[in-house]
């Protein structure tokens, strides 16, 4: 798996002598040398931890107006020469010297330094120049090179510049049915046929296509060669090279609008880009049968936008493969189809992973947005080269992090959920799966400089150490406590050159290699102290490990061609500073396997899982390491296959293929909050997650009982699994984001953790095998975790789904005495959830997202809806009470929903639940509308008198109550809501709880107008101002801004109904003027009255600016009118 972080890299080229076409015409990545082939010169660069010019060569004027520009080129196997073809058809072959400098690590190096000279050989024109001939890219061998042609032929050139002559590609007939293209169907039900990519079986290819692309795979000997019209050719070569034209034999003829193709040779995998802009995926193991396709079109993107492929270019260890377009853009791609970065941003999303593109600010914009021309993945995988279609003045490197995919001879990392970069590891912060994070820890300088870069990563089984291995040496890290722990003899470092680390326990095995004799052997070192004198053990093995594992105290070690050797641990002494210690290996097992199947990737140990008894101390068990020796093994063959191997009688059993990586979680933790123990183990390929149970058969190897695997748990196919938290019983998964900054030029890669859980398949198993106390016990244990709620939702849901997915004679009850029923499994499932006090949240949800056709099958199992709503309003949850109503107007009736909700409406009232309250009195109107069923009825529910008192519709307008009409005329259900409301309001302003009253008004549309208007001498009387507005002055405290908006929004009330008496208060507490004046101006009397009680009050002294503000006002008003009346 590989992930994008960081700020892409700028490799500046030279400019070049002004040439014709601004484009790169050849980038090869060959070992730590990169080689950039411009029109007009050629820049060998260090690919390495220091990326610097080595050497160049620019053409003068003269050589590229007479032979013309450079137009293909390609490297020697030897990286010693290199073949360039000008646009005039001249071939030109350099060599390449490189001096005694070397490039000093950590060191800047001067920008005319040269490390590496280029020199022209030769330069002779080919001999059909004259034929007016386009040609393809070439392709090589240690001996000679391949130029397809547009008339349909190869053309053949040796590494010494001799010409070979033109040839056409011969067919290998045969009559077997399997030599074609037939549709292949995949194991989750997709057909990879399609009509565009069809097997031609012609005796020859047509001489009328030209031949615009080659590519070889010396390792299968195959040749792909890609015609113009989109034809894709699988020619077979001689195994003793290219120089063998009369081998090279059509196989396979593809149909389709290819364009370019790359080969994944260890996986055996073609990938074939095409005009729509997808890649197509082949498995050459099986008669060139059609994967899988890829494409953006899924996030918005068709060829309109991105164009069609223009290069492909697989990781080094073929686990992943880069894709770029011709108009725009550059993605990463896993095998299995996971994206795992994209410079192109998604189409309507504003977040940080879709950033907007701003023409106007140039400083900020999309990575190669006018399209990729060439990529080239480094030596390790952690750096991507791109160069943009139509510029030559440089290249891109984009910064990849990668995580051990349980592969080779590495141990395991999903335990601390860590991927590595070249100088650094980038690890999950776990203590929250709410909030997880990516930690970027850099290696000690003192240690990377000298040994860059990473290569290999284990985390010891408590996840507290990290062992981390470099080009030579070891170091150490303490994740607890933050510390590194390196060799203290640096000569000593320099004799490991790890090939694999482990843990085993809190001893670090190292796989080192030994260059002088070029043999393996296993050095064991307590984790404490990194030194020749605290060495365990030293094991020398019989050859190259293919793949290691460990588990407890037994190591396995894999040999070519298929050599198994297990062997048992047992220490002397006790691992301490202070004491000595030392190890002895035993051979236990050994197998050697005859098998024409891939190369395993990987092996891992499965332990043998027993019926956990959960109330026995786990203390308990033997103590002979032979009853805990694992007698079975998971294989990971290079190709995806997944089995199951007997170490006892060799005996190996297919699982499923297409895997990409696989977790073994039984027997990996004594810890009882491991939630995780009765999964064996989980894997991940292009269906997705599966997890995989024990069988409950004695022959493990028997279908039916063997393969139980859930396919509920479905990733999003950005988010890529990293690891496990068998504590919270999530898998923790990353994907890409990118975030932009004012000073840089291009966006931040960051790769972003999630956690999805795998609780709900754990529970279902459990009940699926009637182990109900063991899933009890279970959920009990994750009662406290995140997201604890939401699995047991997503249980009861996924399990009532496939009740009701069912045909009703499967699910129909047979009449059988009731203690020979077996409970079905939503019966179960309900039964388990009853523990937990979300019980009641879990199955309305669960209602609400299912059609209300089977409500009565889901409450026939959960209980009674109304029992249910009762339990709920006595324990005084009445949001989730309120959910039940719908439930039980579907299942009881209108009538007992009317009941519960009247019930309940008084209850939110009396909880000061408004907004709650407001949503129960819509229902209630509008299920009383429904009970009366006459249309008549309807409307005179629908009139104004109504409508003027509650607002229960947006389609409805509010108007006043008609006077006219009287109570009793109205509904019974609408007069049971307004008694209902009319008597909390009337409770409300007694009490003067105006804050609580405005709520009340907002939440419930209730008509605060007309309510005045009948309470004027009633509830709402004021009989004293200087009480009334001290009382009301404490309610509403004016500091606070709600409250302040609530005396507002009063005030507009009373001043619509002309309440003075609440005017003069409000309008006083809020310091209105205007308001006041425009009722003192006419009745000065009122005035003096108010004047002489603010006054002569002392708590009223805060009003004292007000009353000079309208004595002023009123003042200047009455001048005016004595000087009108003079003037009169």
């Amino acid at each position: 798996m590989y992930m994008a972080y960081g700020w892409p890299q700028v490799i500046p080229l030279l400019a070049g002598s002004c040439p014709s076409s601004q484009r790169i015409v050849y980038l090869k990545l060959a070992g730590k040398l990169l080689l950039v082939v411009s029109p007009s010169h050629l820049e060998l660069w260090g690919s390495s931890q220091q990326r610097v010019r080595l050497g160049k060569y620019i053409r003068d004027e003269k050589s590229v107006r007479e032979e013309g520009e450079n137009l293909q080129a390609v490297w020697s196997p030897d990286s010693k020469l290199i073949a360039v073809l000008t646009s005039s058809y001249f071939l030109q072959i350099y060599k390449v010297k490189f001096m005694d400098k070397r490039v000093k690590a950590g060191e800047r190096q001067p920008s005319e330094l040269c490390f590496a000279s280029i020199s022209l050989l030769l330069s002779e024109q080919v001999p059909f120049a004259g034929e007016d001939l386009s040609v393809s890219n070439f392709v090589r061998d240690s001996k000679t090179m391949l130029l397809g042609l547009s008339d349909g032929c190869l053309y053949s050139i040796s590494w010494k510049g001799e010409f070979g002559g033109a040839f056409t590609i011969g067919s290998q007939r045969s009559d077997s049915k399997d030599d074609r293209l037939l549709p292949y169907t995949l194991g989750n039900g997709l057909v990879s046929g399609v009509d565009s990519a069809i097997l031609a079986a012609d005796d020859k290819i047509s001489t009328k296509s030209a031949i615009v692309q080659l590519e070889l795979c010396a390792s299968l000997k195959l040749l792909f060669v890609l015609c113009s019209d989109g034809q894709l050719v699988v020619c077979s070569v001689n195994k003793k090279g290219l120089k063998y034209t009369e081998s090279i034999k059509a196989e396979k003829k593809l149909a389709g609008d290819a364009v370019c193709a790359s080969v994944a040779s260890e996986q055996q995998i073609l990938a074939v880009g095409t005009r729509k802009g997808a890649v197509e995926l082949y498995d050459l193991s099986q008669s060139v049968s059609l994967l899988r396709t890829v494409s953006l079109h899924d996030w918005g993107y068709s060829a309109d936008y991105t164009g069609p492929v223009n290069d492909i270019a697989w990781t080094p260890d073929n686990s992943a493969f880069a894709v770029g377009w011709k108009s725009r853009g550059l993605a990463v791609w896993s095998v299995s189809g996971c994206r795992l970065m994209s410079t192109v941003r998604q189409i309507g999303l504003s977040s940080a992973s879709s950033p907007k593109i701003n023409p106007n600010q140039d400083s900020r914009y999309e990575p190669l947005m006018n399209g990729t021309s060439a990529i080239q993945w480094d030596e390790y995988g952690y750096r991507l080269f791109a160069t943009e279609e139509a510029s030559c003045d440089r290249i891109l490197a984009f910064s990849f992090g990668k995580c051990c995919l349980n592969r080779g001879v590495s141990g395991k990392t999903y335990v601390r959920q860590v991927m590595y970069g070249e100088d650094r590891l980038l690890m999950v912060q776990a203590e929250d799966t709410d909030d997880l994070k990516l930690l970027h820890l850099k290696l000690p300088v003192s240690y990377i400089t000298q040994n860059w870069p990473v290569q290999h990563v284990a985390a010891s089984e408590d996840g507290q150490y990290l062992a981390i291995a470099g080009l030579h040496g070891l170091i150490l890290y303490d994740v607890r406590f933050k510390k590194w722990r390196v060799f203290g003899d640096v000569s000593q470092e320099q004799q490991i050159h790890c090939k694999g680390l482990l843990w085993l326990g809190k001893i670090v095995v190292i796989c080192n290699y030994i260059e002088t004799s070029e043999t393996y052997e296993l050095l064991f070192y307590p984790r404490y102290h990194l030194d020749q004198s605290s060495l365990l053990c030293r094991k020398v093995l019989l050859g190259k490990p293919m793949v290691m594992d460990v588990y407890q105290d037994c190591i396995l070690v894999s040999y070519l061609p298929f050599i198994i050797h297990v062997y048992h641990v047992k220490l002397y002494g006790e691992l301490t500073p202070s004491s000595k210690a030392y190890l002895e290996l035993s051979t236990v097992r050994e197998l050697s396997i005859m098998t024409a199947k891939s190369h395993p990737a990987a092996m891992r140990f499965v332990p043998d899982q027993h019926p956990r008894e959960r109330g026995v101390d786990n203390d308990n068990l033997s103590s002979d390491p032979s009853d805990r020796e694992p007698s079975r093994c998971l294989i990971l063959r290079g190709n995806g296959e997944l089995s199951l191997l007997d170490l006892v009688d060799g005996r190996e059993r297919e699982l499923t293929d297409s895997v990409e990586l696989f977790w073994v979680t039984c027997g990996q933790s004594e810890e009882k909050t491991n939630l995780v123990e009765e999964v064996s183990w989980l894997d991940y390929g292009h269906r997705g997650m599966q997890v995989w149970y024990p069988s409950l058969g004695d022959d493990p190897f028997i279908q039916e009982d063997f393969l139980q695997l859930d396919p509920e748990l479905e990733f999003d196919r950005e988010v890529y699994p990293l690891g496990l938290l068998p504590n919270v019983g999530v898998v923790v998964g990353v994907s890409q984001r990118m975030s932009f900054s004012a000073s840089a030029e291009f966006p931040c890669f960051e790769p972003t953790p999630q956690a999805q859980t795998i609780l709900h398949c754990l529970l279902r198993h459990l009940l699926q095998r009637d182990k109900n106390e063991e899933a009890l016990l279970l959920a009990q244990l994750s009662a406290e975790k995140p997201h604890f709620s939401h699995c047991l939702e997503w249980l009861l849901f996924t399990v009532f789904e496939a009740d009701i997915s069912r045909p009703n004679a499967n699910r129909s009850q047979i009449s059988v005495p009731g203690h020979l029923k077996k409970l079905s499994l939503l019966r179960k499932a309900c039964d388990l959830i009853k523990h937990f006090p979300e019980y009641y949240d879990v199955v309305v949800n669960v209602a609400r997202k299912t059609d209300a056709r089977h409500w009565a099958d889901l409450f026939s199992a959960a209980g009674i809806s109304t029992t249910l709503f009762e339990d709920c309003f006595q324990r005084r949850w009445y949001r989730t009470a309120a959910c039940y109503i719908l439930v039980i107007a579907k299942l009881e009736g209108p009538a007992v929903s009317q009941y519960c909700a009247l019930r309940l409406l008084q209850a939110t009232l009396d909880e000061s639940l408004y907004d709650l309250a407001g949503e129960l009195v819509r229902f209630l109107l509008r299920s009383g509308r429904e009970i009366e069923q006459a249309p008549t009825e309807s409307d005179t529910i629908s009139s104004p008198k109504l409508l003027g008192f509650l607002i229960f519709g947006s389609s409805h307008k509010k108007s006043s109550l008609d006077k006219s009409s009287s109570f009793k005329e109205q509904s019974p259900h609408v007069a049971s809501v307004k008694s209902i409301l009319e008597s909390h309001a009337s409770y409300l302003m007694s009490g003067k709880e105006l804050s609580k009253l405005v709520a009340f008004v907002k939440g419930t549309q209730f008509d605060i107008v007309d309510f005045l208007q009948r309470e004027r001498y009633g509830c709402a009387q004021l009989e004293n101002f200087a009480a009334g507005l001290e009382l009301i002055g404490q309610k509403l405290q004016m500091s606070e801004l709600q409250n302040r908006l609530d005396a507002e929004f009063l005030l507009a009330q009373m001043c619509s109904v002309k309440f003075k008496e609440w005017i003069v208060v409000l309008a006083t507490l809020l310091q209105r003027s205007e308001v006041l004046y425009d009722i003192f101006r006419s009745d000065l009397r009122l005035w003096k009255a108010y004047s002489m009680t603010l006054q002569s009050h002392l708590g009223f002294s805060q009003y004292h600016d007000l009353l000079q503000i309208l004595e002023e006002k009123l003042s200047a008003t009455a001048g005016e009118g004595s000087s009108r009346g003079s003037i009169s």
